[in-house]
């Protein structure tokens, strides 16, 4: 019975009632948006922007980013069943999904988010995932940088009151009618690494800007 209702989790019609079921559930946020504008008119410029997060916090975010639809983002996800079921919804919110990971197909998806983000200019990376450790970053996000020449913008969630899973990545659920703030931050742009030495540092510096806005730990309010 486990197992049916297992399978069922990644048929299309339930990844279609997801779809909704987020929509639906993220109209009750109290959202706030800040500085989106500065990485908005760079796009308009013609520089190629790669919009990065946080595993745990992407969920909060799935409602706005249907507004960039218009760009023809990209964003590369795991080949993995709940992967399926990740890129199903990121699909109807108007986002290519390149399917690959560091453990499978990563290289394949690796080129096609890179083809992705030179041709329409807009994607977005999960730093730590898709199985963590959490707060680690990665080193793709670099390497999809470096090969388009994009700059890397830091992305954070941070909800009022909020579930957070005991999950790897302390998944944050925003609670109903919650005050949810998504924040930009400064663009980050890479040189041409020359050595393992110069790349390391500049994943460094990718993990040092935006650990402060990983939430380890829930506030009192939250829980």
């Amino acid at each position: 019975m486990f197992k049916k209702l297992k399978f069922l989790i990644y048929t299309r019609p339930f990844i279609v009632f997801a779809y909704y079921l987020i929509r639906v559930y993220s109209l009750t946020f109290r959202l706030k948006v800040i500085n989106e504008e500065k990485w908005q008119h760079l796009l308009k410029q013609g520089k190629p922007i790669l919009l990065c997060a946080w595993h745990q916090q992407f969920f909060s975010a799935i409602r706005h980013f249907k507004t960039y639809s218009k760009f023809n983002p990209g964003l590369m996800i795991s080949q993995s069943r709940d992967g399926e079921l990740i890129a199903g919804v990121a699909n109807r919110t108007g986002w290519h999904t390149p399917r690959g990971s560091s453990s499978r197909g990563g290289k394949k998806a690796m080129d096609a988010m890179i083809n992705h983000l030179t041709t329409y200019k807009l994607g977005a990376h999960i730093l730590d995932g898709p199985t963590g450790p959490i707060g680690k970053v990665k080193a793709g996000v670099i390497k999809i940088a470096l090969e388009t020449n994009a700059l890397v913008v830091p992305f954070y969630t941070h909800a009022e009151h909020a579930w957070f899973f005991n999950s790897w990545d302390r998944f944050m659920l925003p609670k109903p009618f919650s005050k949810v703030v998504l924040t930009f931050g400064n663009e980050l742009q890479f040189s041409k690494a020359d050595t393992p030495e110069e790349f390391e540092a500049q994943r460094q510096l990718v993990e040092t800007t935006m650990l402060p806005g990983l939430m380890l730990k829930p506030k009192k309010n939250g829980s």
